[in-house]
């Protein structure tokens, strides 16, 4: 019970810090002004992902206080959240060099690594394989990877939000139905934690979340499906297809903004939910549309991995594949407009 009021706290403590923080936004001018290569048109607070890392620190303090999170856990998220976070933060209020941000991006996978003890052994084919160093270094490039690609979704109101609160409530159920329900705490104080800014967030947005909120929103889900993984291997990839929307559109779209020879680095709106948006006239249509895929597609093929039904790379294969084909509908990654609309 005291968990349930613990959550209840992480959710109010959330919304009423983002309320402060569009206050602030507003005093101090941090705008959001539309221009080209935005997907919105009225100029809106940002930095409002503070709110989910302060609520979701104080939410972790209090599971290791109620003895629901290990030691080696918390270092691992408080560290390397915090880091990207600061860094995050720092460039919503003036700009850090995209190599400089990069490092510490890597410092950042690197103390999860270390906290963790590397990538646990994973399942493949009905096999544990571990894969030693060669998958620590997939792991640190793949913790790189989530904390940028969430940065790069989070570009219409409330997907960023609904994505994670999706994700985290998804998985904490198939932790319960697959007896694993001692993990289920730290995914549930990130949902109230997103849920608390998602109030100020859903279309039309009040307020951005900003680099200092999506940063540490995609690392520290990245970060909790590498523990999963310690837990029971085929966990890590339920977290796999429940991030599923968010990763194909991000690496297809990148994938074919590196063949054309284009900067990873420069602001775009190629992404297939941003030429959704456009198409669509609407945020909200689009965030929904995510949601129904989470709920009808994502989530059932990923309670099948979890309870083991499903070969996890055959479950990864089914899930992305009509996530592949919309992308390729929306035309990710293809030569944007030049105007907005």
């Amino acid at each position: 019970m005291t968990f349930w009021w613990a959550l209840l706290a992480v959710f109010v403590a959330s919304w009423f810090l983002t309320l402060l923080l569009r206050r602030y936004a507003l005093a101090k001018s941090l705008i959001d002004i539309p221009n080209a290569r935005s997907s919105h048109s009225v100029p809106t607070p940002r930095g409002g992902g503070v709110a989910i890392v302060v609520s979701f620190v104080g939410a972790l303090l209090i599971l290791t206080g109620l003895d629901m999170m290990s030691s080696a856990e918390l270092y691992a998220l408080l560290g390397s959240g915090l880091l990207v976070a600061i860094i995050g933060f720092t460039d919503d209020h003036g700009h850090i060099a995209a190599r400089w941000r990069l490092l510490g991006h890597f410092i950042s996978a690197v103390w999860v690594l270390f906290w963790l003890n590397g990538l646990a052994p994973l399942t493949f084919f009905g096999s544990s394989i571990n894969l030693g160093w060669f998958g620590d270094i997939l792991a640190l490039l793949y913790l790189v990877w989530m904390l940028n690609l969430y940065n790069f979704m989070d570009g219409i109101d409330g997907l960023a939000s609904a994505e994670a609160i999706c994700a985290c409530l998804g998985t904490a159920l198939i932790y319960w139905f697959a007896g694993h329900s001692s993990i289920a705490w730290t995914p549930l104080m990130l949902a109230g934690a997103v849920a608390g800014f998602c109030y100020w967030n859903f279309p039309p947005a009040k307020i951005f979340m900003g680099d200092a909120g999506s940063g540490f929103l995609g690392l520290i889900l990245a970060v909790l499906s590498l523990c999963a993984a310690w837990v029971a291997p085929e966990l890590f990839w339920v977290w796999l297809i429940m991030l599923g929307t968010f990763i194909v559109d991000a690496t297809w779209t990148l994938l074919r903004r590196l063949i054309r020879g284009d900067a990873v680095s420069q602001a775009h709106r190629s992404h297939a939910y941003q030429y959704a948006s456009r198409l669509f006239k609407s945020h909200k249509k689009v965030t929904l549309t995510t949601v129904v895929i989470n709920l009808l597609w994502l989530w059932p093929i990923s309670l099948l991995v979890g309870l083991q039904w499903l070969e996890p790379l055959f479950g990864v294969f089914l899930a992305y594949l009509p996530l592949v084909c919309a992308a390729c509908y929306f035309k990710a990654g293809s030569v944007e407009p030049t105007a907005s609309p």
